[in-house]
């Protein structure tokens, strides 16, 4: 769901790959919601999707040549899904690129605070971005509270957390990013339901990350994945039911 750099550096699996097993893993746990809910361990497995996304998020923030069109590409895929959500069923839930829509604009706020500290005898600039961070953060909880937003406020944060410490000289690097990754899928477990812990299994695969986008471009086939899966699995439930 997200651009991905083409740099390379050691490890098993490209962005591509990632975000296909993610994809996988979030069929999966779409199947034990609708079709299968009394195999738990379908909901288990599920849990891999959204911490993978949620990095490949960040790393799209941090290599994308085009800020405004990346966060355009996420909001109106998102504003897509949720029109259809609501027509379809009714429902106002917020769903997962709404999350990630939320997600970037923090990312952003965070990335112009972290240029304004790198800035020599710049301090009206360093307070100003630092005040446009905190007030990103205070708004995206305060639309948590109002809404209903997959994941909440913690699952928007998650992304952030990937992102702290990018470009940060010898702090730049795969593992630590991770680190900061797992940080907050607890946060964000704390708060849920006790099976969100198992979203802690995707370290080790975030870990084998190359750092590398993979062969071929996908990213458009992701945002056209999600809802496709959803109402192939929709169609599915009401003909079983």
């Amino acid at each position: 769901m997200t651009q991905t750099t083409t740099k390379t550096s050691p490890g098993l699996f490209s962005g591509n790959a990632l975000k296909l097993i993610a994809a996988v893993s979030m069929v999966i746990d779409h199947i034990g919601v609708l079709l299968l809910p009394n195999l738990p361990i379908l909901r288990i497995i599920g849990r891999l999707a959204f911490p993978i996304f949620a990095y490949m998020i960040s790393e799209g923030c941090r290599y994308t040549k085009n800020r405004k069109r990346y966060f355009l590409t996420i909001f109106l895929s998102a504003v897509i899904c949720q029109v259809v959500y609501f027509f379809a069923e009714g429902s106002t839930y917020m769903c997962i690129l709404v999350t990630f829509s939320l997600s970037v604009l923090m990312i952003y706020a965070l990335q112009k605070f972290k240029k304004a500290l790198a800035m020599p005898r710049a301090a009206g600039r360093k307070i100003i971005s630092g005040l446009i961070l905190v007030l990103s953060v205070a708004a995206v909880y305060r639309l948590n509270q109002l809404l209903r937003i997959d994941y909440g406020f913690w699952g928007c944060m998650v992304p952030v957390f990937a992102s702290i410490f990018q470009q940060c000289g010898k702090l730049d690097r795969i593992p630590v990013h991770t680190t900061m990754l797992g940080i907050g899928l607890i946060l964000l477990a704390a708060s849920m339901i006790t099976i969100q812990y198992y979203s802690l299994l995707a370290l080790p695969l975030l870990l084998c990350y190359s750092g590398r986008r993979g062969k071929y471009s996908m990213k458009y086939f992701f945002y056209i994945f999600y809802p496709v899966h959803l109402a192939v699995l929709q169609g599915l439930d009401l003909l079983l039911s």
